[in-house]
């Protein structure tokens, strides 16, 4: 998928209960970009952005801040090979 960027992040710090996924979920709307958002049981979150390479590197420049109340401490970023996804969901 010539085009395409797929990026997977994993964000640690204060980032549970502070509207992260929700922040996420709309920017990836306003940005076009397909992909998830969750929680993950170790007070982390998880997402992968998948869309025009621009669009997901703005979605992983937010990720690296979060909403207001986030206290974002690491981000990890993985390339992986885009999946066709379309859509984005929070779990």
């Amino acid at each position: 998928m010539s085009g395409v960027r797929r990026a997977r992040v994993r964000v640690r710090g204060r980032v549970q209960g502070v509207f992260f996924r929700e922040s996420i979920r709309r920017a990836a709307l306003e940005e076009g970009v397909a992909g998830y958002v969750r929680n993950v049981p170790d007070g982390s979150v998880e997402a992968a952005f998948e869309g025009a390479p621009d669009a997901v590197e703005r979605l992983v420049a937010f990720a690296r801040s979060g909403p207001p109340d986030a206290d974002v401490r690491e981000v990890e970023i993985a390339e992986e090979p885009p999946e066709g996804a379309s859509g984005f969901s929070v779990a």
